[in-house]
């Protein structure tokens, strides 16, 4: 196969590329327009294969798009370009509205007319597969609002759509259109949901690179409100896997969930990735030492958890990693790779890291 992935340079994107380039025979082309948070960096490794092409390309650019797919000819569509900072969604959602909703609508209607022009063998085979998240089910009961011995309930296929940030409200848009342009035009489509990844090459303003990188710095660890908010964490190499799985085997009109089976708390978490460093760079005192909490975000949602039994039971896809296995994994590849980490810390992140910790200083929140 020759896949096009969009925002193939990003954080999940370049595990997808890497996991096709190394462990199958399939082409990839990567298609990024390479903002604040692409880095072809994370693509070293695969980019000088014969199988690998990189096209740097707006998705909101119809004429580009067209241009990509009638010049590399792709068997499939995996799209996973869009902006995807909740904090930066709040502050600025116009740029969550102009990728992630009309740069997906560019994208069916330029995958539409390419498909069309298809062979009837190939137009069968073609998919496009759209890559969400879970946020778009809103938030779940937290422990402390279920009665003791009730089950906690967790997000399936079937959830209803209740997004509460501008950029979960913008990532349902995209999903619907999806789903809408395989009812209407006949788009073979494909949709997938995932909880919170983490792992190598992430840019450092979500909460685990962001942690491991202020702890080294010795700047405070900003925990939002009591840390209590529950996420399900996936190793990005299981995600790539689970994707690769999807746009081969899964079923048309279908969606999949795909989670890591790793609810943990955010101060959970904090906490695992302190006591990680104290034992890998160890200091006189505790990294812990640096947690500061501040004003909760608004609208933040309290917990996530992702049920992935039909991932299993129909894809036969399981994730290898624990969050225990993979926190590791992820705490030493920041220590190892100071190059990547200096050579990303720079331009917007520098702006949007000082404007963060702006926003700290005023808060009154106590030190821990």
């Amino acid at each position: 196969m020759k896949i096009l992935v969009t925002g193939g340079a990003g954080f999940i994107g370049s595990a997808v590329v890497r996991h096709i380039i190394r462990d199958t025979q399939d082409a990839v082309i990567n298609l990024d327009k390479l903002t604040y948070a692409g880095n072809l960096e994370s693509l070293a490794d695969v980019s000088s294969s014969e199988r690998y092409a990189f096209e740097q390309v707006d998705i909101c650019n119809r004429a580009e798009l067209d241009r990509v797919f009638a010049q590399h000819q792709p068997d499939a569509v995996m799209h996973l370009a869009a902006e995807s900072h909740v904090d930066r969604s709040i502050t600025g959602p116009a740029d969550f509205i102009e990728t992630n909703i009309v740069g997906t609508y560019m994208l069916l209607e330029a995958a539409r007319a390419y498909w069309n022009g298809l062979d009837e063998v190939r137009k069968a085979a073609f998919r496009f597969h759209h890559i969400s998240t879970d946020e778009v089910y809103g938030d779940l009961p937290h422990p402390d609002e279920v009665a003791a011995g009730e089950p906690l309930p967790l997000f399936t296929e079937t959830t209803p759509y209740a997004p509460s940030s501008p950029y979960s409200a913008s990532k349902a848009s995209s999903d619907h259109l999806v789903r809408a342009w395989r009812r209407t035009y006949g788009l073979p489509t494909i949709v997938t949901n995932c909880s919170n990844n983490y792992g190598p090459y992430h840019f450092p303003e979500k909460l685990i690179p962001l942690v491991i990188l202020n702890a080294l710095d010795g700047k405070p660890l900003p925990v939002y409100g009591k840390g209590d908010q529950i996420r399900d964490w996936l190793y990005v190499e299981d995600h790539a896997r689970a994707l690769y799985k999807v746009v081969t085997t899964g079923v048309v009109g279908e969606t999949y969930n795909i989670g890591g089976h790793n609810e943990k708390q955010n101060l959970e978490v904090v906490h695992t990735i302190c006591d990680l460093l104290d034992e890998m760079v160890p200091k006189a005192c505790s990294y812990r030492d640096q947690i500061t909490y501040v004003a909760d975000r608004p609208g933040h949602d309290r917990r996530y958890a992702i049920d992935a039994t039909k991932m299993s039971s129909e894809l036969a896809w399981q994730p290898l990693e624990t969050f225990e296995s993979g926190i590791r994994k992820t705490v030493q590849w920041y220590l190892d790779n100071q190059q990547w980490v200096s050579n990303v810390k720079s331009g917007a992140y520098q702006s949007w890291i000082e404007q963060h910790y702006s926003a700290i200083e005023q808060n009154d929140g106590e030190r821990a």
